[in-house]
């Protein structure tokens, strides 16, 4: 969950807030008036690896050599 903290403890505490987003990479929401206005998040290089990218979003085949029948494809359903 995102911690919150008001403008006035954002400005007496910044310094150890950015550590902590640093460390854990939790954001941290500065709100005025109870109403979340800025969001304080680690920063990340748009420019990664390809393969960093999409690490985690292919499903295991396991069966590469057992033929596919035309149910198996989600563009036809």
């Amino acid at each position: 969950m995102h911690e919150k903290v008001s403008k006035s403890q954002f400005k007496a505490k910044a310094l150890e807030l950015f550590r902590e987003v640093e460390a854990t990479g939790k954001p941290v929401i500065v709100t005025d008036h109870g109403k979340p206005t800025v969001e304080v998040r680690k920063y990340r290089d748009q420019q990664r690896d390809p393969l960093t990218i999409l690490k985690g979003s292919v499903d295991e085949y396991r069966e590469p050599t057992e033929p596919v029948a035309d149910g198996d494809w989600e563009a036809l359903g």
